[in-house]
C-alpha cells in the first residue's frame, strides 16, 4: 500500500502565504508525476499544479505567478509554496501521485487525506 500524508495548510488572510506538504510511504519503486489539487464547497476538485519526477511543472491559471510546486525524489515529498492569497483559493487541498510498483505494470494513482486551507480577514 501507497500512503501520501499531507501537512501544512490553516487560516492564512489574503495577501499571505501558506505552504504545503505532502510525503509519500510504502511499497512502491518509483513516482512519476505528484500534484496538488483543490476543492472548494460546492465546487468540483480542480488541478492547481503538477510536477514530473524531472521537475516540469504545470498551472492552473488561476495560481500562475503565485504558486510554486516543487519535489525532492529522495524524500518522496512534494511541496506547495502559496503566495498572495485570495479568499477563493479556500479549499481542501489534496496530493495525488502515480507510483510504479515492482511486478505491477502500468501506474497507480493514490490520493492524500486532504489538508483545508482558509483564506479570510
Amino acid at each position: 500500500q501507497v500512503q501520501l500524508v499531507e501537512s501544512g495548510g490553516g487560516l492564512a488572510q489574503p495577501g499571505g502565504s501558506l505552504g504545503l506538504s505532502c510525503a509519500a510511504s510504502g511499497s512502491f519503486s518509483l513516482i512519476n508525476a505528484m500534484g496538488w489539487f483543490r476543492q472548494a464547497p460546492g465546487k468540483q476538485r480542480e488541478l492547481v499544479a503538477f510536477i514530473t519526477r524531472g521537475g516540469g511543472t504545470n498551472y492552473a491559471d488561476s495560481v500562475k505567478g503565485r504558486f510554486a510546486i516543487s519535489r525532492d525524489n529522495a524524500k518522496n515529498t512534494v511541496w506547495l509554496q502559496m503566495n498572495s492569497l485570495k479568499r477563493e483559493d479556500t479549499a481542501v487541498y489534496y496530493c495525488k501521485a502515480g507510483v510504479e510498483k515492482v511486478g505491477v505494470q502500468g501506474e497507480s494513482h493514490y490520493w492524500g487525506q486532504g489538508t483545508r486551507v482558509t483564506v479570510s480577514s
